[in-house]
C-alpha cells in the first residue's frame, strides 16, 4: 500500500487529516481488507448457494426419475393385473390333482350369469341333460363374440353371445322337470349359489325348501298327480321369490305351504282333465 499506483489514494487521505503517508497506507490495506473479507464472504455465500442450487437441481431430476419409473412400474403393474383379470385360466397354478374319473360339473356360461347376478335360473341347466349340452357346446364351438341386447333401461349394451341363452336349445321348464331331473339338479345349483358367493340365508333356504319337497309324503305317493302337483309348487314358489326378493312384499319359501300345493294339484288335475276329455274328442 505504498507503491506508486494508490499514492493519489494515500494523498487524499493526508488531505482529509490523515496525519502522513504511512498511517494512510495503514488505513488503506484496512479498508482493502475489510472489502477483501466482504467480498471473499460474499463469494463464498454465492457458491454455497450455487451448491445447493446444484444438489437441489440433482435431487429434483433424481426425484423426477424415480417417480417417472414407479409410474411406470404403476402402469405395467396394472397392465398385469387386468391381464390376468381377463385371462384367468392363464395364470392358474397347475394342480397336482389327477384326472378325475367322476364328470366334472360344467353348467353353461348363461346359468353361470344368471346364478352370478342372483337372477333365476332353470333347474334344467343344472340337470345331466343340460350339463351334457353345455358340455357340447363348450367342446364343439368356438367364443361367439359380442352382440347387443336390450337393457332394461331401454338402452342396449354389448355383452358376450355365449352369456345369453342359447335360442336353439329347447329346455324343459321347471313345472316339466321329473323327479329324476330334480334330483339331479337341486344338489348342483346349491353348489353354484355358493360358488358365486349368494348369502348363506339365501343359499340355507334354497336347501330347505328342495330337501322339504323331497321329503314331502307326495314325492312318493301311488298318485302321479302329487308327484307332478309339488314340482309345479316348486317352480311355481321358486320363481316368485325370485321376482318378489328384496321388495316389499318378499318372502321365504323354506316352509312349504300346504294350501297352495294343493292349488297346484288342482290345478293338475284339471289340466290333466282336460287333456283327456280333448283325446277322447278326438278319438270319438
Amino acid at each position: 500500500f505504498h507503491n506508486q499506483r494508490i499514492q493519489n489514494a494515500r494523498a487524499r487521505l493526508i488531505d482529509r487529516g490523515i496525519a502522513n503517508d504511512a498511517l494512510a497506507a495503514e488505513v488503506l490495506q484496512t479498508i482493502w481488507t475489510l472489502n477483501n473479507e466482504t467480498a471473499k464472504d460474499a463469494w463464498a455465500d454465492q457458491e454455497e448457494t450455487k451448491l445447493r442450487q446444484a444438489q437441489e437441481a440433482r435431487h429434483l431430476t433424481a426425484k423426477q426419475e424415480q417417480e417417472h419409473l414407479q409410474a411406470l412400474e404403476d402402469k405395467l403393474a396394472a397392465a398385469r393385473k387386468e391381464e390376468h383379470k381377463k385371462n384367468k385360466s392363464k395364470f392358474v397354478p397347475v394342480s397336482k390333482a389327477k384326472i378325475p374319473t367322476i364328470p366334472v360339473v360344467i353348467p353353461s356360461n348363461y346359468a353361470i350369469c344368471k346364478l352370478k347376478a342372483g337372477d333365476y335360473c332353470e333347474l334344467y341347466y343344472f340337470t345331466n341333460r343340460g350339463l351334457n349340452e353345455a358340455k357340447k357346446n363348450l367342446l364343439s364351438t368356438e367364443p361367439q363374440g359380442m352382440i347387443l341386447l336390450p337393457r332394461p333401461d331401454g338402452q342396449q349394451t354389448w355383452v358376450n353371445a355365449d352369456e345369453t341363452r342359447d335360442s336353439k336349445m329347447v329346455i324343459t321348464k321347471d313345472k316339466n322337470l321329473s323327479w329324476e331331473d330334480f334330483n339331479e339338479a337341486a344338489p348342483r345349483i346349491i353348489v353354484a349359489m355358493k360358488q358365486q358367493e349368494w348369502p348363506e340365508d339365501h343359499i340355507n333356504m334354497h336347501i330347505t325348501f328342495c330337501t322339504s319337497l323331497q321329503n314331502h309324503r307326495w314325492h312318493h305317493a301311488m298318485d302321479i298327480l302329487k308327484q307332478r302337483a309339488l314340482l309345479l309348487y316348486q317352480s311355481q314358489q321358486h320363481r316368485m321369490w325370485h321376482l318378489t326378493a328384496g321388495g316389499p312384499h318378499g318372502w321365504s319359501i323354506a316352509e312349504l305351504n300346504h294350501e297352495l300345493i294343493l292349488e297346484a294339484r288342482e290345478e293338475i288335475f284339471n289340466l290333466d282333465r282336460d287333456q283327456a276329455l280333448a283325446a277322447l274328442k278326438q278319438v270319438q
